[in-house]
């Protein structure tokens, strides 16, 4: 049987510090996602005075980068370059920037996603966030 590295709580809370860092360091008010590799949430932060519907966005960024294995934004190209009918993808509904897989010794073990500034300020938070493990 083939074993494969997971998410355990000290690193969620390393991923979760660096990424409020970054977005504190850019006055940047936003909600923080972290999932494990089936999507399912670990961790949500919400900082002051980031909408309320951020907290809803980011856990389905995370979730969809989980799940696919890659960063949301392919999904949002995918989109913008005119395959819209991939709107119907079953299970996926964080099909925008800012959603990142965690990917460790070539397995996704979870993913960030991030949401409340722009689409690329919330990737940039959830890659710093990610480069906390090492």
């Amino acid at each position: 049987m083939k074993q494969k590295p997971f998410l355990g709580l000290d690193e969620v809370k390393r991923i979760a510090a660096a990424a409020e860092a970054e977005a504190l360091a850019n006055q940047w008010a936003v909600s923080i996602a972290i999932v494990d590799d089936g999507g399912h949430l670990l961790w949500l932060q919400r900082l002051d005075g980031a909408a309320a519907i951020s907290a809803q966005i980011a856990p389905a960024k995370a979730n969809t980068a989980a799940l696919g294995r890659r960063e949301s934004k392919v999904y949002e190209d995918i989109i913008n370059q005119g395959r819209v009918s991939f709107l119907s993808a079953p299970g996926l509904s964080g099909l925008l920037e800012g959603g990142l897989p965690i990917m460790v010794e070539g397995f996704c073990v979870g993913a960030v996603g991030v949401s409340g500034v722009k689409s690329s300020e919330d990737a940039q938070i959830a890659r710093a966030g990610i480069a906390a493990l090492g």
